[in-house]
């Protein structure tokens, strides 16, 4: 059974959102996140403690715009599509940039 990591959009006094993080297993769980980077890094951390075996539930507070929301989803669009492009670098370049001609 996979654990289940709370991340929930909240929204600071001038109006910036951020990301909660709760391992719903631990009850003094708590990560603040600042941006999807971040957000990444630590969701990746959580999953690692469980083998990967992690789902992630959304929520936002009641105070946080439609805008706020979809500014974190295309933020985590564009995290994604920057990752895939890395990995599919990877696969073709050298870590320099060079091509890899092993093909």
């Amino acid at each position: 059974m996979s654990v289940i990591i709370q991340s929930t959009i909240k929204t600071n006094p001038l109006g910036r959102w951020y990301i909660e993080l709760r391992d719903t297993t631990e009850e003094e769980s708590m990560e603040i996140c600042l941006d999807i980077e971040e957000y990444a890094k630590k969701i990746e951390i959580m999953g690692l403690e469980y083998g990967g075996d992690i789902e992630v539930a959304w929520q936002s507070d009641d105070d946080v715009s439609q805008m706020q929301i979809h500014e974190v989803r295309m933020q985590m669009n564009e995290y994604q599509t920057k990752k895939e492009t890395e990995g599919e670098m990877r696969k073709t370049h050298q870590p320099d940039g060079t091509p890899n001609f092993q093909g």
